[in-house]
């Protein structure tokens, strides 16, 4: 592309210095080029952009970002108080120009919310670009996986663990146990371990019948795990942030396979 068509750059004299204007110029788009991902994050997280960066490293894939306020506690009450802020904070992303895919950061407050509000809020920010939550992106990673009974490890506190666990038995999906580490503290969140979340995966597994192993929470650091722990198990697992980064891959078009990143990066969209 060029610059719009002048006469050639313009030569003046100002205040004693020589002002050349209109300088022609070409551009290419570099950043962004396959795609543009954004991303509402938590003020409180600090995991999501991580694992996103790291899952979807490739040419021409980007993420742009914008943070949400949100109280660290994580109740039903603090997470439907960001509805209101959700268009405004989406909006604040390339202003003016486009995305190929919008997505908001929180599981529980897609579930809290509903996500289909979810999606509303987001659309009014950026019309006609598809979008995506954590719960959402779970329910198509279950498919693509072909996963119908889902053992679900959260860290949240009984009141939210029950409304996630209603919200996913609600479309369709068994979820024969449920664990939780019970943690309502976002920044303690994040600080949980690896070796704390295999322990807890291994322990949800063990004597159920269950497809696949859901891990909630996007502030949860869990996606650099997942092959290793499903080549130890046999067993497809997927996180919030994991699933999302999916999904947001194959709705922006990006059908890539990414080594190392477990079998749902293997799989399009449906299976």
């Amino acid at each position: 592309m060029t610059s719009p068509e002048t006469a050639g750059p313009q030569t003046s004299t100002e205040g004693g210095y020589t002002l050349i204007e209109h300088l022609p110029f070409t551009t290419a788009k570099v950043i962004g080029a396959r795609a543009r991902i954004g991303l509402v994050v938590l003020a409180s997280d600090y995991t999501i952009e991580h694992e996103f960066r790291a899952m979807i490293a490739m040419e021409g894939v980007d993420l742009f970002m914008a943070r949400i306020a949100n109280d660290p506690r994580v109740t039903p009450e603090t997470l439907a108080a960001m509805e209101p802020m959700l268009t405004d904070t989406a909006s604040r992303i390339l202003p003016g120009d486009r995305l190929d895919v919008l997505a908001y950061g929180c599981t529980s407050a897609s579930v809290v919310l509903g996500a289909d509000r979810v999606s509303q809020r987001l659309a009014e920010a950026k019309p006609d670009t598809p979008v995506s939550n954590p719960i959402s992106a779970a329910f198509a990673a279950f498919d693509a996986l072909g996963a119908r009974r889902i053992g679900v490890l959260t860290p949240y506190r009984r009141d939210v663990n029950e409304q996630v666990r209603a919200y996913i038995t609600r479309h369709g999906y068994e979820v024969p146990v449920f664990g939780s580490f019970n943690e309502e503290m976002d920044p303690v969140v994040a600080t949980i371990d690896e070796d704390s979340l295999v322990s807890a995966i291994d322990t949800i597994r063990a004597g159920h019948e269950i497809d696949a192993v859901f891990v909630s929470c996007t502030s949860v650091r869990l996606a650099e795990a997942v092959a290793g722990i499903e080549e130890r198990t046999s067993l497809p697992v997927t996180s919030s942030n994991h699933a999302m980064a999916w999904h947001c891959m194959r709705l922006a078009g990006i059908g890539d396979t990414v080594a190392d990143r477990g079998r749902l990066f293997t799989l399009p969209l449906g299976g």
